[in-house]
């Protein structure tokens, strides 16, 4: 009578839990990075934000001191060189603020997971 062990079957067992831990652990990793990147997306979201305010602001602000510069070239001294000065410093800073918005909306979110998930994608199709 033959008796038939299969001593491989454990060693199956073995591979598939090892297989499991290693999937769980680099689905855990790229959940990390989903997370920080997500911190990163708020955080950019917010300045671009702030940037948007602050350009519309210091637009305003220096719309109205052109209109005030326009309405005192008449007489009255050097009052006109100080209202000159303040527009053209606040239109500096609306064309700053223009451009840092600008390139905050040049960056693309999530940018590390994509680029995690398409090695991740390109490693799994050499397996085949």
């Amino acid at each position: 009578m033959a008796t038939t062990t299969n001593d491989h079957f454990p060693g199956f067992i073995a591979q598939i839990r090892k297989i499991g831990r290693t999937a769980l652990g680099a689905i855990h990793n790229r959940g990390e990075l989903l997370a920080i990147e997500w911190q990163e997306a708020k955080i950019r979201t917010t300045e671009i934000l702030f940037w948007a305010v602050t350009t519309a602001i210091l637009a305003l602000a220096g719309l109205l001191l052109l209109t005030a510069t326009i309405i005192l070239l008449f007489p009255a001294d050097l009052r006109i060189y100080a209202f000159g000065g303040f527009t053209i410093l606040y239109f500096i800073g609306a064309v700053v603020a223009f451009f840092n918005v600008k390139a905050q909306l040049k960056h693309e979110p999530f940018a590390e997971s994509l680029s995690e998930v398409r090695k991740d994608s390109l490693w799994l199709e050499s397996l085949k």
